[in-house]
């Protein structure tokens, strides 16, 4: 969508602040004089940006100061989400909505000759997160806000996003993502809440009043300097708020060093301690790397547990009522030190006993896995845990023994069930298990889909759950339809409000009256439009950023995600391999126009993921060129996925490839996403396929592909994927012209390793599935062309989407895990 598209279509808003576009025009320009030193004449569209921001900010720390002041005042208790990732996206369209000014804004720039797309398009998109773990967090955040829950984010800032993502000559090529180069008119810094984290060091005993005490000493300090950015609900009040944490030297500066000439070393200090907040997921292959990844993990926990306990001190004078006034909620393991942290809190900074102590930490603190992928669950080496964080080990060792003592209780003489569940693993080197410390510190443990939560038990934790069955429950993940519907796709949104009332988007189970309407041919046509209206504004995306005309009027296929062997972008090529031969055999038969869009990140240390997305464009360079197919296939990766990227893609897509092999991925999002903007999902039985083909019916849902268990069949009996090209004849002539090296003809050699990958290895089962994939997308082509039916059928996808609302799913964790209830703001009309 170009800018000023993007501004002549805004979400419908109901303005109940009393600003007039002249008011907010005054508050505008008052920012722009006194904060910028700026005057109309001489401001550029980014300096209206800023003062728009600045303008807008004012309008959300009124009712930010009134939700802190209430929660103070009630004694709240809150939920604190701890996540090493968040994926916001850009906050001023969201922050217009959310206070019912998008159309004042709007009307205030148009006043003056500007489009408001135009000011949007000036802001960066924080690429604080890699790919839906981060993007959930910022969902729960929104939902928190929009339920009125007393809810507080915890991450950390970092200088840098995940990475700037470009193709070159085919391949990924990663920069620095600058997200802070112009600020961020959004944070309010807090010096004077600046954390001393330390590390490294040695444990001392002490007696203090007849009880052994531990004291960590002689360690290396980090500040921790915490930046807050408010998170509005919607059009209720509310403001809730996402504290992120910069690191900071302790000691910025050596004078002495600088003055004798050594200016590398008297600047050292900062360099190294400021490190830690600069990017996300640094590479881990060297110790170096692990240690880092450590640092920042315990960074960001340390600091957030002290400012939790700060909190909770100011009105209790005991930690009695710790667990009925605070929640923490671990977003998947990287957190996970927060039950060592907490405990270390208790014992050594508040003398408390190690049985209160850690009926305290159990009680107070819940776990969320988002995976089974093995190396997901991260382990450090006990060597370099316990030079980082030597009273961190020793209260490890502490938790793993008494956890082994009451396993040894339970299962008698039973060694293979002791070593699995121990935190210590001793094979193939001694290593600390973040995922059974969080599990046994939580006192609920969730998966994010049934089948997810289901292995977490069978398959994961078997001996936990077996001992903690009351830990273990399912809470499926969800979305926000203010951010996937109502900014990405304005033009569906404004269809909602005329036929549901502005109602929906709060209670997304009113979508269930769409499947009544009575002028389906009417209501088809409106949806067709917004359809088309989003694919040509994709198309010219595809045009700006890759070079590739589409043809909006082909059937839009989709992939977008992480770049992951077991999410299988690479079936999704097979597949498009053998929809090239089949128009080469017979360049005049009928076929459906077809355009395959992918976009995602590869990690910058996964060789194998970055082949995929070098295939990926090695097949659109012979297949967009071949005159022979002309417009009947186009094939476009998109560069740079994230926030506001998947906002332009999401809405455009008629297919959505949910197509990870069965048992491998915990939930997913995206196919949520994609299923509530009118795509119809083509998917295994994986994650939260199951849920969401029940939610919409299973002739609404195109399904293929084994499930969990013949998966787990297929490799006990010894998988062998030449088996299956062999019986194949299309598998067998696409793997033959891959290995050949056709599509990449200034290389051969790779076409011909993708080939022996796909012959002798092919991990997650690709050419297992193939045939019954391509079954499965050729029934697609069939119904695609069936208007009516295809249009029944997305009709029944959007309007079963109320399970997978964000807001749902906080209802959920609030009721099952934390005991939240709703804190209503009183706030008054032009606050």
């Amino acid at each position: 969508m170009t800018p000023r598209e993007r501004a002549s279509t805004p979400p419908n808003t109901d303005d109940r602040t009393g600003l007039t576009p002249d008011v907010l025009r005054r508050a505008v320009l008052d920012h722009l004089h006194y904060t910028f030193a700026r005057d109309r004449e001489s401001a550029s569209l980014r300096d209206l940006y800023n003062a728009m921001a600045w303008a807008m900010r004012d309008r959300v720390l009124s009712r930010w100061l009134a939700t802190r002041a209430t929660y103070r005042s009630l004694g709240s208790k809150r939920l604190y989400y701890l996540s090493a990732e968040y994926l916001l996206g850009r906050a001023m369209a969201q922050n217009l909505d959310s206070l019912g000014l998008y159309e004042t804004a709007e009307r205030m720039l148009a006043d003056q000759g500007i489009a408001l797309g135009d000011i949007l398009e000036k802001e960066p998109d924080p690429g604080l997160g890699n790919g839906g773990l981060g993007r959930l967090a910022a969902c729960f955040l929104d939902s928190l806000a929009a339920l009125s829950l007393p809810g507080f984010g915890y991450g950390i800032r970092y200088e840098y996003g995940i990475f700037e993502q470009r193709i070159e000559n085919g391949e990924q090529v990663e920069r620095g993502d600058q997200w802070l180069r112009y600020g961020n008119p959004w944070e309010v810094p807090r010096y004077d809440l600046m954390v001393n984290v330390s590390f490294y060091g040695r444990v001392e005993k002490h007696m203090e009043g007849g009880v052994e005490r531990s004291r960590w000493i002689d360690t290396k300090h980090v500040l921790g300097v915490p930046y807050d950015i408010p998170v509005a609900g919607f059009r209720n009040g509310t403001v809730n708020t996402l504290r992120l944490w910069s690191a900071r030297a302790a000691a910025e500066f050596d004078l002495q060093l600088f003055n004798s000439g050594d200016f590398r070393r008297a600047v050292e200090e900062k360099v190294t301690s400021e490190t830690i907040s600069r990017v996300l997921y640094p590479a881990d292959h060297s110790l170096e790397g692990k240690e880092l990844r450590l640092k920042q993990q315990y960074f960001f926990v340390a600091c957030s547990i002290w400012d939790i306990v700060r909190r909770y001190k100011l009105h209790h004078s005991n930690f009695a009522e710790l667990p009925n006034k605070v929640r923490i909620q671990m977003n998947d393991t990287h957190p996970s030190v927060a039950v060592a942290e907490l405990m270390r809190v208790l014992l050594d900074d508040e003398g408390l006993p190690w049985d209160e102590a850690w009926s305290l930490t159990e009680r107070s603190v819940a776990y969320t896995n988002h995976t089974l992928m093995p190396e997901a669950l991260e382990k450090w080496p006990v060597g370099m845990f316990e030079r980082l964080l030597p009273r961190h080990m020793q209260i490890i060792y502490e938790v793993n023994a008494r956890l082994m003592r009451k396993a040894h209780i339970h299962w008698p003489g039973d060694a293979a069930r002791l070593k699995r569940m121990s935190i210590i693993e001793e094979e193939p080197e001694r290593a600390v298990r973040m995922s059974n410390l969080a599990v046994t510190g939580s006192n609920k443990v969730n998966g994010v889909a049934e089948l997810h939560s289901e292995l977490i038990k069978k398959n994961l934790f078997p001996d936990f759950a077996e001992l903690w069955p009351e830990k273990f429950l399912n809470e499926t993940n969800g979305v926000t339809p203010r951010r996937w519907l109502r900014i990405a796709n304005p033009g569906l949104s404004r269809i909602f409000d005329r036929r549901l009332g502005p109602e929906w988007l709060s209670n997304l189970a009113k979508l269930e009256e769409l499947k009544k309407a009575t002028d389906t041919s009417a209501f088809y046509d409106e949806l067709n439009q917004v359809k088309l209206d989003n694919k040509r504004r994709l198309a010219e995306v595809a045009k700006q950023k890759a070079g590739v005309t589409i043809d909006p009027r082909s059937m839009f296929v989709v992939q977008v995600k992480r770049i992951h062997e077991y999410k299988r972008q690479i079936l999704c090529c097979l597949h498009i391999i053998a929809l090239y031969l089949r128009i080469k055999d017979q360049p005049n038969a009928e076929v459906v126009p077809t355009t395959f869009v992918f976009a995602g990140k590869a990690a910058p240390g996964y060789a194998m993921a970055k082949q995929h997305i070098r295939l990926i464009c090695d097949i659109a360079g012979i297949v967009n060129d071949d005159p022979v197919v002309g417009d009947k296939l186009r094939v476009v990766f998109l560069p740079n996925y994230g926030v506001t990227l998947a906002e332009r893609i999401i809405p455009a897509a008629d297919v959505s490839l949910q197509i990870s092999l069965a048992g491998t991925e915990a939930s997913g999002t995206g196919n949520m996403k994609l299923s509530m903007n009118g795509a119809l999902t083509v998917g295994t039985l994986d994650g939260a396929n199951i849920e969401l083909r029940d939610a919409v019916g299973a002739e609404n849902f195109f399904l293929f592909g084994m499930t969990a268990s013949t998966v787990e069949d297929v490799r006990k009996a010894g998988y062998r994927p030449r088996d299956h090209v062999d019986k194949s004849e299309m598998l067998s002539r696409v793997v033959k012209l891959l290995a050949q090296g056709f599509f990449s003809p200034d290389d051969p050699s790779r076409g011909a390793a993708l080939g022996r990958y796909l012959i002798e290895s092919d991990p997650f089962l690709a050419c297992a599935d193939f045939d019954d994939y391509l079954r499965c997308q050729d029934e697609v082509a069939k119904v695609y062309v069936q208007h009516p039916e295809w249009m029944r059928r997305v009709v029944h996808n959007i309007a079963s989407m109320a399970p997978f609302s964000s807001d749902e799913t906080i209802r959920r964790y609030a009721r099952d895990i934390w005991q939240l209830e709703p804190v209503p703001i009183a706030y008054e009309v032009g606050d």
